[in-house]
């Protein structure tokens, strides 16, 4: 396909959804929050469950993916701490940086595209990779969310980030996903019960875009652009480079997965780092008169708009096999 016919094939019915959301956001005041909730709690859930208990994807590719999207997460942890030191920046600016960085928005924007870009393998590669993620959200960003903040007594960071992850019901959808094929009761797809699934869990792909509409509309830029250039070089040049060197390395075997691995790796800044340093980080000065909310939002609407070239692109050499 050439780029022009990516674009409109993957990319813009995402960028319309997501454009109705933020029309929506400036025009009404609309808070996200219990649409986020219904989201992470019904529909998300439903469909990790259904692609899971569903996909062709052996066992084997499974743990591969897993695999490496704690490699990569840990590589870019590693990549984007490091120069952002080389920057000069210090914390708590620094954890912020090094959360957006190396955190892609897996879910809301990138099961959509890997959905438009690779069909049903890439939906449950895309799917897998979220699962991943948001272990790693909870355990590794809540540390360093907090790592340059002072807690005032209250319960360590890792520990709250643990409490966290058995509140959330994706990770057990996952488990029961897997559970379902390992005992081999995985009902057929055309029963009602499997159709009701369906139905519900591809609700989550507009919603999603919804939501990150919704929430870029929100966003407080003010004179921020203007820091996040780092944050766009590690997002749009660097993430790419990182996972195509993971997929090479981990050998999918399918080249579907290992495809949708570097595209999911590749996406914009995700909203999740702004809740972590809201809620973990130390607020109480940056360096400059941006806060970390204002960088976060920042990073998070700079990094999506770049992503729109950027991703043509890169699903265009993905497409071709040009790199990996």
């Amino acid at each position: 396909m050439s780029l022009f016919s990516i674009f409109v094939s993957a990319l813009l019915p995402i960028l319309a959804i997501g454009a109705v959301g933020f029309l929506l956001g400036r025009v009404r005041d609309v808070d996200p929050e219990p649409l986020n909730t219904v989201t992470v709690y019904v529909l998300a859930p439903v469909l990790v469950f259904y692609s899971l208990a569903t996909t062709e994807l052996a066992g084997k590719t499974l743990a591969t993916i897993t695999a490496g999207v704690v490699a990569y997460h840990v590589a870019m942890l590693l990549v984007a701490g490091g120069v952002a030191r080389l920057a000069g920046v210090s914390e708590p600016l620094l954890g912020a940086l090094v959360l957006v960085a190396a955190f892609p928005n897996s879910g809301n924007y990138g099961i959509p595209v890997s959905s438009f870009a690779f069909g049903d393998t890439g939906r449950s590669t895309a799917v897998v990779y979220l699962a991943v993620q948001s272990v790693l959200v909870y355990t590794l960003g809540v540390y360093i969310a907090g790592r340059g903040a002072d807690r005032d007594g209250g319960a360590p960071g890792w520990r709250v980030g643990l409490e966290r992850i058995v509140r959330i019901p994706l990770v057990y959808a996952v488990v029961a996903a897997l559970a379902a094929r390992w005992l081999g009761v995985v009902p057929p797809t055309g029963v009602p019960a499997m159709e009701t699934l369906r139905l519900v869990g591809d609700s989550s792909i507009p919603m999603m875009l919804l939501i990150l509409g919704i929430q870029l509309a929100g966003a407080d830029l003010g004179s921020t652009l203007s820091e996040v250039g780092v944050v766009a070089a590690l997002k749009i040049v660097v993430a790419p480079a990182v996972a195509v060197g993971v997929a090479l390395v981990a050998g999918f075997g399918d080249p579907t997965v290992a495809r949708t691995f570097v595209l999911e790796s590749a996406m914009p800044a995700a909203v999740t780092p702004l809740i972590l340093v809201a809620e973990f980080g130390d607020a109480s000065g940056t360096g400059s008169a941006t806060s970390l909310a204002e960088f976060v939002s920042a990073a998070v609407f700079a990094t999506t708009l770049l992503s729109v070239p950027a991703l043509s692109v890169l699903i265009y050499l993905l497409d071709h096999g040009v790199v990996v």
